[in-house]
């Protein structure tokens, strides 16, 4: 009932009004004859609110034979949930260029993908009944109904068997109604006699058309790209946040993921892990200046080592520059390697790569000696390193080692974040301010998800040590809430505020972003300064990278003394501090920041003791990044 509550209060934008099945359509599950185990889901993808509209009316029809049914928002649902469903009717709008309407386009475009994951399988919705009713316009001719269509292919590519043939309506042919009336009959005939059998002669797969809207890219089905997402339900689960045993689970890495991954320059460590060489640490070996995290903390950026335990994660944010080919979930349910292997094993390939730098023009003999002791390690990269339940072991491995840690997560595990060790220092990323704006920015796979953004936030405050709010900026998406940000800043008191434009990849079938999104430093700038005024003096402005189109705010009260800024890390103290075993802050081990990193400095954040070299940029190829580093 919670879902249609929802649906109903966010109906009145679309021209729904009240349920007509009186609350039939969320009956229990006594159901009708042998079936009772079985609820129907009626799902409804509307823009205008006419296919709700009709979902509703299927809906009391359904009710009044006694035949129990929930309606589904699609923007809600679980895909994971999805797969283990027996009975399913969809009623379908087509929008602009042959596209869902926006609330149902994540689920249309994960159904789109999963069709054509070889690991989901042709056969995860086997067990599965289902019809679909598409409503249109026969103006748009060959998009018309392209959602229907495409929507019933994919479910056949699942396995899936149609109930009925499927209905089509044209909002624009005076026949809607009369249409839907004829098609629902003989679906609550089918529907009714399937339940009192559980069993039902179906029309097969084989007979469903061809999908009419190949031309329209949101819909392709071409096998050669693919999203490699484990939403299957075919492994076993974590069960009391403990991972299932290594006989039973999958290895994350498949050898289409490895061989992805490695052609990238990823070195994958075991069954779920990576390490990569930054291009930050290639440069500052060569005396060209480190990453921004220099500039606001004194990392050395050819002595950081950048790895992450789990390539997997529950977002599937738009700009994320591994355009989704890794795998997502929501808890653990892979193979777990030894936290002490990672540490040992990523180490290792990290210093062969730097070793590799030896004799590229430019590089440093210091350096490239220095960059053999790594004394960083940033846990991002890419995936979510704390979904990972070793976590805090290898975190103190890590410590063991006289190696400091940066661990960024995406707001999703607040109980992960509450249970962490201390880390040097603690990212929780940002991305909107908004419910409806993180939805649309980060695309999670939680139903939950504004509740555990939330929740992770506040946990920041039970946080001792240095903790970073992370905003990364798109154009056009979520650069216009100001107030709103403050507001978030009031949940975790972090210590410091990064803001960083997204950085350009190029363009992919998963992002639909383009260098309009990308904002220029002066941007992130005037966003920098407008969020500052909103905080009315509890942070200001502390630092910048312009490089990276990056500004750091920071915790006056904190960090700022007799007008000196103290961002930078003093890290042999926080060695010192997190072996003692004593409770300890993070104003325990700030150092000074020297002038050129400070915000407004002529160098800009450009370190002077290193060799500025511009290049001329050229942007092509696929995707937008956060920059998950």
């Amino acid at each position: 009932m919670e879902k249609l509550r929802g649906w109903l209060t966010r109906g009145a934008d679309r021209g729904a009004g009240d349920c007509s099945c009186k609350g039939e359509c969320n009956s229990n599950d006594d159901g009708v004859g042998g079936g009772g185990a079985v609820k129907l889901k009626l799902l409804f993808a509307s823009e205008t609110g006419t296919s709700a509209a009709l979902a509703k009316r299927l809906a009391g029809k359904l009710g009044e034979r006694g035949i129990p049914v929930e309606l589904v928002d699609p923007s809600g649902y679980e895909p994971e949930e999805f797969l283990k469903e027996r009975l399913v009717v969809m009623v379908v709008s087509t929008w602009e260029d042959g596209n869902p309407p926006k609330h149902a386009a994540f689920f249309v475009n994960w159904l789109a993908e999963s069709s054509t994951d070889f690991r989901v399988g042709s056969k995860a919705l086997a067990e599965c009944r289902f019809a679909v009713f598409g409503v249109g316009s026969r103006e748009y001719g060959s998009k018309f109904n392209a959602v229907g269509r495409a929507v019933e292919k994919y479910m056949a590519d699942l396995g899936a068997q149609r109930l009925v043939e499927r209905g089509e309506g044209d909002v624009d042919g005076g026949r809607l109604d009369a249409t839907f009336d004829g098609w629902s009959a003989r679906l609550v005939r089918k529907v009714k006699e399937f339940l009192e059998r559980d069993s039902i002669a179906v029309e097969p797969a084989a007979a469903v058309e061809g999908d009419e809207s190949d031309d329209d890219g949101e819909f392709d089905d071409s096998k050669e790209d693919f999203d490699l997402e484990d939403l299957a339900g075919k492994y076993p689960r974590a069960t009391n946040g403990k991972p299932v045993s290594d006989g039973e689970a999958k290895e994350m890495v498949t050898p289409v993921i490895r061989s992805s991954l490695e052609k990238q320059g990823y070195k994958v460590i075991g069954s779920h892990s990576g390490v990569k060489l930054c291009r930050w640490t290639k440069s500052q070996l060569r005396g060209r200046g480190g990453c921004y995290k220099h500039t606001f903390y004194g990392i050395e950026s050819h002595r950081c080592m950048e790895a992450t335990p789990s390539l997997a994660c529950a977002n599937k944010c738009v700009f994320c520059w591994r355009h989704h080919t890794n795998p997502v979930g929501k808890s653990w349910k892979w193979k777990m390697d030894d936290p002490l292997d990672i540490v040992t094993t990523a180490l290792d390939h990290h210093k062969k790569m730097i070793k590799q730098m030896k004799g590229v023009p430019g590089v440093k003999d210091d350096r490239l000696e220095e960059g053999l002791r790594p004394r960083h390690c940033a846990l991002s990269l890419v995936g979510e390193p704390i979904m990972y339940p070793e976590i805090n072991t290898l975190v103190d491995e890590l410590h063991k080692r006289h190696i400091s840690t940066f661990l960024v997560t995406n707001a999703q595990f607040p109980d992960k974040i509450a249970s962490l060790h201390p880390v040097t220092q603690l990212y929780v990323s940002v991305d909107a301010a908004t419910k409806e704006r993180l939805k649309a920015i980060d695309r999670p796979l939680f139903s939950d998800y504004w509740e555990r953004f939330i929740d992770s936030l506040k946990a920041l405050l039970d946080k001792q040590q240095r903790t970073v709010y992370r905003l990364t900026l798109v154009k056009g998406w979520n650069t216009a809430e100001i107030t709103a940000y403050a507001e978030l800043l009031k949940l975790g008191r972090p210590d410091f505020i990064e803001i960083k434009g997204v950085t350009y990849c190029g363009s992919s079938k998963t992002s639909t972003l383009t260098m309009e999104n990308v904002p220029w430093h002066e941007d992130v700038r005037e966003f920098s300064e407008a969020l500052s005024a909103e905080t009315r003096g509890e942070y200001e402005l502390a630092c910048e990278h312009v490089h990276s189109c990056c500004v750091l705010l920071a915790n006056v009260s904190k960090f700022k003394a007799d007008g000196q800024w103290h961002t930078w890390i003093d890290y042999d103290k926080f060695q010192e501090l997190v072996t003692s075993g004593e409770s300890f802050s993070s104003e325990d081990y700030m150092a000074t920041t020297p002038a050129w990193a400070v915000y407004g400095a002529v160098e800009g954040g450009f370190d002077p003791t290193e060799t500025r070299v511009r290049k001329e940029r050229r942007h092509g190829g696929g995707g937008v990044s956060g920059g998950c580093t």
